[in-house]
Order: C-alpha cells, then structure tokens, then sequence
C-alpha cells in the first residue's frame, strides 16, 4: 500500500470503523489511513487495480453510512488535520479530514469566524461539497460559496489543484455536487470578521406550537439578510413537547431586539432568552446534539412559503412521533445563499425556502427502526403536497429518484456530463446525483 499510509484492522478501527449511525452496520473490507494527497492516490489507484469499490472517510457523519460502504476500501483522511490561519487575508488553508468544530476552534482563536452547519463533527469538505446549510448563510452564503481553492486527486490518481481560474469545472462541481468528482485532501476557505451576534431563543409549550411556527415564518419571509432563524419542534426536558424558535442577528444596530417582542407576542413562552455571544460559541450550541451511536432515518423537504397545510402537517406529523428523540428542524434559506445565480455553482437552489429536517431516532438494539423509518415516510408523504420539487441532496438517499432529480436544479445536465469527464468509471458515489 501507499508508503506511509497505514492498514487499520477493522476491530482496532476507532471512529473509522464505526458508523454515525447506530442502526448501521460497518463492513467495509479494508480501512486505509492516509496523511497526504500523494498516500490518497496510490490508495485510490491501487483499490482500483484490484476492482474494489471505494469510500471516503472524514467527518464520518452521514446517516446513510456512505463514508463505509460495505465490502470497500475505506480512504480514511481523519488525520489530516492541519490547520493554517492567515488573519491578515482572511483565509483557511484546511487538510481534506479537518472538521467543522475544529474550524471553528481555530478561526475564532484567531478572532475570525469560518461558515459551518450546525455540527462540529461534520467533515468540512462533505459539508461544502453538499452547500452547507448554517446559521450564518443569511449573512454570507452557503459554506460551498465560502470555498476558495481545492487540492483534489481525481479518480485515476492525477492530483490537481483547482479554483476559479484552474480547473473551474471542477471548482463548479465541488460547490454543491458532492464527493462524486475526486477525493478532497486540502482547501482554501474565506473567513470573516463578525462581531457578537445576538442570539435569541424563544420556547413555548406545545399548546403554541402552531402559532409559534406561524409567527415564525411570517417573520422570516420578509426578514433582513442580518436574522437567521430557526424553529424545531422536539421533547423538552420535562418530557413535554415543545416549539423553539431560534433567531440570530447579526446586523450592525439593535433591530434584533425588535423581533423577540415580534416572535413572544405569538403565545406564552416557557423561556426566553437574548444575549451577545462570540460567533464560534454561537457555531457550536448544537454540537453533539445529534450523538453518535443512535439510530437515525432522515427526511428532507423544500417549501417556497412555510403554509399553514405545511405547518399542520409538521405539527400533525410530530404529534404522532414514535420516540421521543426524534425532532423536526425547520430553517429559511434566503439573504446572501440565495443572492447569486443557481448556475455560479453546482448547488442549484439558490431561490429563497424553507428546509424542513424530519429527524427520527431512536436507540438501537433496544427499539426496532422500522417504526420510526415508517414515521419518517409517512410525513414525507404528507408533506409532499406543499413543497418544491427536489430536496436537500445532502441528506437524500439515491433511492429517492424523484427528489434527486429536481434537487440540483438546472445544473443536472452539467453535473453528469462532468460526472463523465472526472469519473468515467464511477468509482466515487458520494451525495446521489441525477440519473442523466
């Protein structure tokens, strides 16, 4: 195997061996760990001359388990973790296993704030490869539009760097498309001087969920780029249902403020609290909330307006839940992610909507997933009527073909026939792509 890189026995294989997902199980034939893009391709060479599937691993947080595909070779990059900083310039210079809280730790040490999701164990070059939806998209964009370079080793070996002016094809695909055009092992990224957002949290009881989630997507559907927000129905920890409606302002002046009072007036709220908070403590709020070990069945929703069908729907559907750790997320897309054009990139939706998170889990052995896996489907169903075409492709199963195939818009065309021109054999499947 490539010199230096190192044959990891599945039974010592730490967090590479295991997937994020609980209710999976990890087979893969063999995990290689690898330190450097040159380790990466003779891997990826050698896996291939011997007609093994292959899979990539970093952040290893995918529910549907697609970083240990069973019977692969496993590129394992979770070492590659250097990390520099260039305060005077603004950037990241990132190895291709450095995750999202590490990032995080190290730009706002540096006082600086990195575009992340909402979980610091995400991988960052999945979640750029996938867009990245996060709370400060409305403020900057996506993490994809925050990428400025790549060091990428093609599925034949070659290792290229690409960026807006080398290789701006593949630059394209790398925003949006996934892992499905060369294994990321190094990137650029921009980072950006935020002072303390305020962040605010609003939780009422279920008795105001439905006028909670109204007054929410009436706020957000004419609100400045400077307020992101979210609202997710979960299992307070008294055990009662609640409705949290998240906000998270980052403008110049004291507006925010204003739209607590606009949010409390929708009901009786149980807590309500607003504070000043450093970005990178703001970035990792909800880290570890999604644990590992647990069984998850994700379900993912576009809507263009949050409708009064749609929020019955998400209110109907978390009434009948079947564990009390599954939760539904709903944020709002708009602002600076949706201020450029659907072509500039391969994530193709770039129309301002709202993202609906069906997250059901539950604790295997003890529960069986084929309850809550039928939740999961039976609001998806529901759902359907009012939303977009399309959906989240980060978080879609490649047997959800009718969803795939409107998720990138009208970059589909142009994403196969790169698909072709990287990967004429297929041997990277990461986020599914349209069949075209």
């Amino acid at each position: 195997m490539a010199a230096g890189c190192t044959l990891t026995d599945l039974h010592d294989a730490g967090g590479a061996g295991r997937h994020w997902n609980g209710a999976l199980d990890a087979d893969p034939a063999l995990i290689v760990r690898c330190q450097t893009g040159e380790q990466v391709s003779r891997a990826l060479c050698l896996a291939r001359e011997v007609h093994q599937p292959v899979s990539i691993h970093n952040g290893g947080q995918d529910w549907l388990g697609r970083s240990l595909r069973d019977g692969s070779v496993v590129l394992d990059l979770s070492a590659m973790t250097t990390i520099s900083i260039d305060a005077e310039r603004r950037e990241a210079a990132i190895g291709g296993g450095v995750t999202a809280g590490q990032l995080n730790a190290a730009a706002g040490e540096q006082g600086l704030t990195a575009i992340i999701g909402n979980d610091g164990a995400v991988g960052m070059a999945g979640l750029f490869m996938g867009g990245g939806y996060g709370p400060l998209m409305t403020r900057f964009g996506l993490a994809c539009d925050s990428l400025l370079s790549a060091e990428v080793v093609l599925a034949d070996g070659r290792i290229v760097c690409c960026d807006a002016n080398d290789e701006p094809d593949l630059f394209w695909a790398l925003r949006g498309g996934g892992g499905n055009f060369g294994v990321v092992t190094a990137a650029r990224l921009r980072l950006y001087d935020l002072p303390p957002p305020l962040v605010i949290t609003v939780v009422f009881p279920w008795s105001d969920a439905r006028a909670a989630i109204m007054a929410y997507a009436e706020l957000m559907q004419c609100a400045p780029a400077e307020l992101f927000g979210s609202a997710v129905l979960a299992v307070g920890p008294g055990g009662a249902p609640v409705a949290v409606v998240s906000l998270v302002w980052t403008g110049a002046d004291d507006r925010g403020e204003t739209f607590v009072t606009e949010v409390v007036a929708a009901g009786t709220p149980i807590v309500v609290k607003a504070g000043l908070m450093p970005a990178s403590a703001l970035l990792s709020l909800t880290d570890g909330k999604l644990m590992q070990g647990r069984g998850y069945d994700v379900g993912t929703r576009w809507f263009a307006t949050l409708s009064a069908d749609a929020i019955d729907s998400l209110i109907a559907g978390f009434e009948a839940r079947t564990s009390a750790l599954s939760s539904i997320i709903v944020h709002h897309c708009y602002g600076a992610a949706t201020a450029i054009s659907a072509d500039a990139t391969a994530f193709g939706q770039r129309e301002p909507h709202f993202t609906a998170l069906l997250y059901a889990t539950w604790d295997p052995p003890s529960a069986d997933g084929a309850v809550p896996r039928a939740w999961t489907a039976q609001l998806m169903a529901n759902l359907a009527p009012a939303a977009m075409p399309g959906g989240y492709a980060n978080l879609l199963p490649d047997a959800s073909t009718e969803q795939v195939a409107g998720a990138y818009g009208p970059n589909a065309a142009k994403l196969a026939v790169l698909k072709r021109r990287y990967d004429p054999d297929g041997v990277l499947r990461a986020i599914p792509l349209p069949s075209r």
